[in-house]
Formats: C-alpha cells, sequence, structure tokens
C-alpha cells in the first residue's frame, strides 16, 4: 500500500475535490459542492483535510467542532483507490485533530440505506446513537 498523506485543503484542491465527490455519489441537487466548500473556507477550515497519494488528492473528510460536538461530512475516496485504508487513515488525522481542539467526542450521519458505510464506521469503532436526527432549513433557497 502506497502512503497516503493527509493535510490541510487548499482552495487549488476545490475542483479535483468536488470531482471526488461526484465520484463517489456524493453530490446530490439539495448539496451545491461550490457553496459547501465556500462556507467551510469560512467556518473551521483546519478541519477540512484532503489525503494524497503521490500529488493527487484522491480522498477527503470536512469535519467540523463548535466547542461541544465534532462532526464528520464529506468523507470519500476516489473510487480507484478504496479499499486501501486511505479512509480510516484521513478520519484518524480529523480525529487527532479535533483531539488537540479538545473536542470530546464525534458525530456523523449515515443514511440508514448505505449499508457498506456503517459497516465501515462499525469496523473503526464508531457506535450507532440512541439519537433521532432533526434538521431545519434555515435558507429555504439554499437546500443542502
Amino acid at each position: 500500500m502506497s502512503t497516503l498523506v493527509v493535510r490541510a485543503f487548499e482552495l487549488a484542491d476545490r475542483e479535483v475535490v468536488i470531482n471526488v465527490w461526484q465520484r463517489c455519489g456524493l453530490v446530490v441537487p439539495w448539496n451545491d459542492p461550490e457553496r459547501d466548500i465556500a462556507r467551510k473556507m469560512r467556518h473551521g477550515r483546519e478541519f477540512f483535510l484532503v489525503g494524497c497519494h503521490e500529488e493527487d488528492v484522491i480522498a477527503t473528510v470536512m469535519g467540523g467542532y463548535e466547542g461541544h460536538r465534532g462532526w464528520i461530512n464529506y468523507l470519500a475516496v476516489d473510487p480507484d483507490y478504496q479499499r486501501r485504508g486511505y479512509a480510516e487513515k484521513i478520519i484518524k488525522e480529523l480525529e487527532l485533530r479535533l483531539v488537540a481542539a479538545g473536542c470530546p467526542k464525534v458525530n456523523l450521519q449515515v443514511r440508514a440505506t448505505n449499508s457498506a458505510v456503517v459497516a465501515f464506521y462499525e469496523k473503526i469503532g464508531y457506535v450507532q446513537d440512541a439519537n433521532i436526527s432533526f434538521g431545519k432549513r434555515l435558507i429555504a433557497d439554499q437546500i443542502d
């Protein structure tokens, strides 16, 4: 297995990151990746990481921490590089950065129908919380 180098996202990575998200099926009509990246650049950008194989960005994770809980979004590994341990490596780096910021717990959401992703998170130590996820649209024309 080649080494994955994890580093902070840079604006020059934007197009390739969006391409990885598209290849992984994370871009859907209600998620505008350009807008999500622009928001992230204004809030907690230190938790937006990319994983590089040689010179190519092939993995991403967008984390967050607001002082109470951390969050994981946009975990993706280019399909040509999946099943090599890269997703676990980039998650572990995010976890280290969250712990260094004082974050006591990290949360994430997975669609219940995505059994492969559920199994991945369980394999690396995540457990299902006995919570119900709620959401409320605050900006009606921005369906993310």
